[in-house]
């Protein structure tokens, strides 16, 4: 057998096999982590915009009769090809399916026309900053329609959830833009037993893939169907505009005041918040001064609601000002999760490493995906072993006690000479941006890894 001795130095200082004490250990700096980490930040429409502004989501609708052409018959190549376009450039997906859009034709299936459907065609006046255009509504209390829904969204979810190429689903299917309201024509709106129908259809298809409503709702909502107790979150679509409860008449349709009625308060904890900055408050709520009296605080907003992505065209249609880019990066870092370690320890005991490191979420919002972690040993830049972290970081809460994690790591096939231990949380879709921490040595060594110390391995 191969006898090892292990000295390690930088962060770490260790010699022959010995019990571990409080002097083991050592400070990892801090440092703020990449404003375009997965799975969080502001969102453009699906596009290549990384020039503009750094992102590591995009978003995109398709219209329900670009995938459902029968009743259990579904043409998924547009979704495909979005999905795929996408991820070449490393970026997650956040979709949403509609049944109806202002100006849109051919967006409900011949198929449910030809068989009597109704569909209500008006000129919808909610479409500011827009102009007034004509919309086509479906009857949604009509049984073949919601025999589709429910056959639909049972497809979906057997083919994609759990899809790494999708980042978040918001509900979308009801309502104008898939939003979950016909204003002003409210009478023109799916009732509470439709709503119900596709939410229960919903979490029995999704049990990976976060689906996001618009709308929180209690038992007692008079409009929206109680969702408080389902496995959803939610996004805000007048994100910085209509967020911040007022405690005015008329406002309680407001984000914050719904959400407190409903009693969701805490839901962010184990579910996301998504949402869309107001258009009339695109690139301006990054200001000091945004000019326009409604548009709320951006970073309290951000706070109050836990947000974890945001769409902002503003931010990525045109080149903005310096200034303004560099103050979107300092909010948009607060938002979601920001993992920093603050220490870690390593003791050689035989021929392996004990290894423990302390996880700390400096954010707004817990990381909702289990992604896996591994160690690595780096050797002159390149990565010659890599091993499984037991470690995970899904419900690890801002202000929580840092997490720890405890491993063995068997170098007893690892060739003598220095090397780097480090730790990534690599992203599952092939191509798709790794975590990065919060910490000076975060990509020190190689990209995508947090460099922990340095490890010269001698045989004896």
């Amino acid at each position: 057998m191969r006898h090892l001795a292990f000295i390690l130095c930088m962060a770490f200082l260790v010699g022959m096999p010995r019990r571990t004490t409080a002097e083991d250990w050592q400070s990892l700096d801090y440092a703020t982590a990449p404003v375009d980490n997965p799975m969080k930040g502001l969102v453009p429409y699906q596009t290549d915009v990384r020039s503009r502004f750094p992102h590591s989501l995009e978003f995109n609708y398709l219209p329900y009769s670009a995938i459902v052409k029968g009743y259990d018959e579904f043409d998924w190549s547009p979704l495909e090809a979005m999905l795929d376009d996408i991820a070449t450039r490393g970026h997650q997906t956040v979709l949403r399916i509609f049944l109806e859009y202002p100006g849109k034709k051919n967006v409900i299936p011949q198929f449910l026309v030809q068989e009597g459907l109704t569909v209500h065609k008006y000129v919808n006046t909610n479409t500011h900053p827009l102009p007034p255009t004509e919309v086509e509504t479906p009857d949604y209390e009509d049984a073949n329609l919601r025999r589709s829904l429910k056959s639909f969204i049972a497809a979906f979810g057997k083919k994609y959830d759990g899809d790494p190429r999708i980042g978040f689903i918001t509900a979308g299917l009801l309502g104008t833009w898939g939003e979950w309201h016909n204003y002003p024509r409210t009478e023109l709106f799916a009732s509470k037993t439709v709503q119900n129908e596709v939410l229960s259809a919903y979490e029995a298809a999704f049990q990976v893939t976060p689906i996001l409503l618009r709308y929180p709702a209690g038992k007692n909502h008079y409009s929206t169907a109680r969702n408080d107790v389902r496995r959803f979150g939610y996004h805000d679509d007048s994100f910085a505009w209509a967020t911040l409860d007022t405690g005015k008449k008329g406002d309680e349709w407001f984000y914050m005041a719904a959400l407190k009625a409903a009693g969701a308060t805490d839901k962010w904890k184990q579910h996301p918040i998504g949402g869309e900055i107001r258009p009339e408050a695109w690139g301006k709520v990054f200001d000091d001064e945004p000019g326009i009296p409604e548009i709320q605080n951006f970073r309290r907003c951000v706070e109050v609601t836990h947000a974890t992505w945001l769409m902002d065209s503003g931010m990525f249609a045109t080149q903005q000002s310096p200034d303004r880019i560099e103050r979107a990066k300092k909010q948009v870092r607060r938002m979601g999760y920001e993992f920093h370690c603050p220490r870690a320890r390593v003791v050689s005991v035989d021929d392996r490493l004990e290894v423990s490191i302390e996880i700390e979420n400096r954010g707004v919002a817990p990381f909702y995906f289990d992604w896996k972690a591994e160690w690595g040993l780096i050797r002159g830049g390149n990565l010659i072993a890599t091993f499984p972290a037991s470690g995970r970081l899904t419900r690890l809460l801002p202000g929580d006690t840092p997490r720890r994690w405890n491993d063995q790591i068997d170098l007893s096939n690892v060739k003598a000479g220095d090397c780097t231990l480090a730790l990534r949380v690599p992203n599952p879709m092939p191509g798709g941006f790794p975590i990065r921490f919060a910490n000076e040595s975060q990509d020190a060594d190689a990209e995508g890894w947090l460099s922990i110390g340095s490890v010269t391995i001698k045989s004896e």
